[in-house]
């Protein structure tokens, strides 16, 4: 017996709950790893790449490695990984929705490969939506090996992905809260303890290998009651400002994505982003070092090694400066992913926060007010994380994690609630989840409408009608009732394309006059107009024809018209309270 399979024996002797807290455990430990590995990557090729300049000379480079870095990432995608794995949170939710939970062995490395680089070289993206697939691949990969079910893939899924949040940031708390506000729609309150198991042993692995230190250090100051005006009108700005982002990335990404040659679609990309970044250093890479900065009241050294470093003693240079940043790191992050780079839009959101809350803060400080400049960079951040990733309670406890920031709960949650409460009454969908809401594979916490998306038709199908031909006699039509189990009767041409059903109740008064059998033929009984549904249709459409039509079979078709069988509501029904049982059991 091979060692994995002694392993398999002995975990199947255990109780299921303490398996998954045993595995929960496990998979955290492999995210922490994975974390830690990517940010120690992530780090180095930064402190070889710019870690020596210090003259506005050497900012030139800025023009060049983030090009570097894409071609390189993309010749590594096409060359050794042959996969599309950017976007990686939502390819997690696809996984989920699609392909049961089963995510493909090589993101448990890849996305790390790739995201290194590209940060690494000055991409401009962040790398949690990268360690979020890898550590959901963790989970995946860890719960198929030991052939789990759908529901204890799934969870395993959303523990690493726990695991990987709370291993980048160090912060427990939220990788759990992430799990189950953005990716695990419809988990039962059995899931919490081991998506915690996880958390905290990926948070306790981050800190042993890369020190206990906050990931944001600051120099906040207390809450002020005077001040929750300012937070809430803030918060109405961080929703119109998450709705910027979300929209024009998209956008953004979609128009750059007509180009279709690579080389072409890299070199217009590379040439843009290296324009942005030379005049904008902050657009640099993640931006976490700019951010820190402005969370210390270090606003000019947020800038970076600049040619333009002589003019912001001008009181009014900086504040449009970085309002140029923000408007402009929704194009460096797009450059990015779509000329061959792999990051995620995460670190971004944060970044954008922080600059949209110095900027606001100090445009009303130059305009007479009197607002604490480093608070509102750090509420920005879980504003506009609420606003972008529509999940307010996450941003609110990640950025109370990563900063120490608690003694800013109170505008945190004022900020990220109004900014939430802002975006939802214009933009339904996050950044995440817009484009799969649309194909129709969105989970939600509907228990329904899960299931429904978690069913497949081309599972469903059933191909045990007997087919006959539009002109076949009366006579074969009687030898296929014969042999047939069925009711009804799908007519096709020579290319098998439906042109028709025939139903039995319409057939049996001629069936026994053998006069006819020849001079009788199918298309004297077929029905023409008829309803269909397509193989590659959602089951939502599909229930919905069924509903529209009352029917209780319907032919599927694929997109050319030819037959490949029918799909029936009893089926349906009892595969749905099959899949219920599944997904909700606690």
């Amino acid at each position: 017996m091979k060692w994995t399979d002694k392993i398999v024996h002995w975990l199947n002797k255990m109780p299921e709950q303490r398996e998954i807290l045993l595995l929960a455990f496990v998979v955290g430990l492999g995210s922490g790893l994975a974390a830690a590995l990517l940010t120690r990557a992530i780090q180095f090729f930064q402190w070889i790449l710019v870690g020596w300049f210090k003259t506005p000379a050497e900012s030139v480079l800025y023009f060049v490695y983030p090009g570097v870095g894409m071609l390189i990432a993309m010749l590594l995608v096409k060359s050794l990984i042959k996969d599309n794995i950017g976007h990686g949170v939502t390819k997690v939710l696809l996984a989920i929705s699609k392909n049961n939970s089963r995510i493909k062995a090589h993101n448990t490395w890849s996305s790390i490969l790739t995201s290194s680089i590209t940060i690494g070289f000055g991409g401009s993206v962040g790398a949690e939506a990268p360690i979020v697939y890898t550590g959901a691949a963790i989970g995946s990969n860890v719960a198929q090996k030991l052939g789990l079910s759908y529901r204890n893939i799934t969870l395993l899924l959303g523990c690493g992905a726990a695991g990987a949040i709370a291993g980048i940031f160090k912060a427990p708390m939220a990788g759990v809260l992430f799990t189950l506000e953005i990716l695990l729609f419809n988990m039962s309150m059995t899931a919490i303890l081991p998506l915690v198991v996880s958390s905290i042993t990926a948070t306790v692995v981050s800190y042993w290998l890369r020190g206990d230190a906050v990931a944001f250090e600051n120099t906040i100051t207390p809450f002020q009651m005077g001040n929750i005006v300012y937070y809430v009108a803030f918060g109405i700005i961080c929703g119109f400002a998450s709705l910027y982002f979300t929209r024009m990335t998209l956008k953004t990404e979609d128009r750059i994505g007509k180009i279709k040659n690579p080389i072409r679609k890299w070199a217009f990309c590379a040439l843009g982003i290296g324009i942005l970044m030379f005049i904008f250093p902050p657009l640099y890479g993640e931006g976490y070092g700019c951010l820190t900065n402005l969370l210390n009241g270090k606003d000019v050294e947020a800038v970076g090694t600049s040619f333009f470093s002589k003019f912001f003693n001008i009181p009014w240079v900086l504040p449009i400066f970085f309002l140029a940043v923000f408007f402009l790191k929704v194009f460096s992050m797009s450059f990015t992913n779509a000329g061959g780079g792999v990051g995620g839009t995460f670190g971004p959101t944060l970044f954008m926060g922080g600059i949209i809350g110095f900027v606001c803060s100090r445009t009303s400080n130059l305009l007479g007010l009197s607002v604490p400049e480093t608070n509102f960079t750090l509420v920005g951040m879980a504003g506009l994380m609420a606003g972008v990733m529509q999940a307010p309670l996450t941003a609110i406890f990640l950025i109370a994690e990563i900063t120490g920031g608690y003694a800013l709960l109170m505008p945190l949650i004022i900020t990220s609630a109004v900014s939430y409460a802002t975006i939802r009454t214009i933009e339904p969908y996050s950044i995440y989840t817009k484009r799969i809401a649309k194909q129709g594979y969105l989970l939600t916490h509907d228990s329904d409408q899960a299931v429904l998306t978690l069913l497949k038709i081309d599972k469903l199908i059933e191909t045990d009608f007997t087919p006959v031909q539009v002109n076949d006699s009366l006579g074969h039509l009687v030898k296929a009732i014969a042999r047939s189990k069925r009711n009804t009767f799908p007519v096709l041409d020579d290319d098998r394309k439906l042109q028709g059903l025939v139903s039995l109740d319409v057939v049996k008064e001629d069936m026994f006059d053998k006069s006819k059998y020849d001079t009788v033929f199918v298309y004297n009984y077929m029905k023409t107009n008829f309803d269909y549904v397509l193989d590659e249709a959602r089951m939502e459409d599909v229930m919905k024809k069924f509903e529209e039509t009352n029917a209780w079979i319907l032919p599927v078709v694929d997109k050319d018209g030819k037959y490949v069988g029918f799909v029936s509501k009893s089926n349906i029904f009892s595969s749905y309270r099959e899949r219920l049982q599944e997904v909700s059991r606690d």
